[in-house]
């Protein structure tokens, strides 16, 4: 697999991950089903969810990506950047609680708990050092689908803000279609004993995974 396809997979791989990971709003989407019973319920929930997280994965990804003098400083900043989510996975691996703010804000207002809830858990924090590394000039020898990513690139006159926006898009939808297809099953098949055998506290793993993220892109630095 080439570097690009890699770094866009890993990109769509982290979007199932928070998809999965109930933190980011599947089990409101069960909560919204039982309560109207009908399974169009639990699929509307897609879009506020899905809406919010993108918003908190672009207003990360956005303003380094327009860092005019990215390139002259591109192996200072992914340094920098990778270390930051290091640090940050370390953290939450040790402090799992969540902000009680979080716990005041109403259902009716599902796009803005989405977008705070992956904020406060560094969910796009996680994607810096992939989307830093896709914002680089592919090589001349590259291949077939580095070619094709440097002509969407040129397409878009070769804006680093259409990469940032591209790897936020694809995450989410990513993002959504697990969630949705975890919420899904729950509501349908499953039920909410699913919930009680079954439900595990991931905020480890997702600390560890932050973690995982920033030594990648320290790695991919060098």
């Amino acid at each position: 697999m080439s570097a690009t396809a890699a770094l866009w997979t890993t990109v769509i791989v982290l979007g199932v991950y928070h998809g999965l990971n109930p933190a980011m709003g599947w089990p409101l989407a069960v909560a919204n089903g039982l309560t109207a019973r009908r399974t169009g319920a639990v699929l509307v929930t897609a879009l506020p969810l899905g809406g919010g997280h993108f918003a908190a994965m672009a207003v990360v990804l956005v303003p380094l990506a327009t860092l005019t003098w990215f390139v002259e400083w591109s192996r200072a900043i992914r340094l920098g950047a990778g270390a930051l989510v290091l640090l940050f996975g370390l953290w939450k691996t040790v402090d799992t609680r969540h902000p009680r703010a979080l716990a005041r804000i109403p259902p009716s207002r599902l796009a803005w708990w989405s977008f705070l809830m992956a904020t406060a858990h560094g969910a796009g924090l996680m994607l810096v050092p992939f989307m830093l590394r896709l914002c680089e000039a592919p090589a001349a020898d590259a291949g077939g689908i580095e070619r094709a990513h440097a002509r969407v690139m040129e397409t878009l006159a070769r804006s680093d803000l259409a990469t940032a926006l591209a790897v936020a898009g694809v995450h989410t939808l990513a993002m959504m279609l697990a969630g949705l297809a975890m919420a899904v099953a729950v509501y349908r098949w499953l039920g909410l004993q699913f919930l009680r055998r079954a439900w595990f506290n991931l905020d480890r793993v997702w600390g560890a995974s932050l973690a995982l993220a920033g030594a990648a892109g320290i790695w991919m630095a060098y």
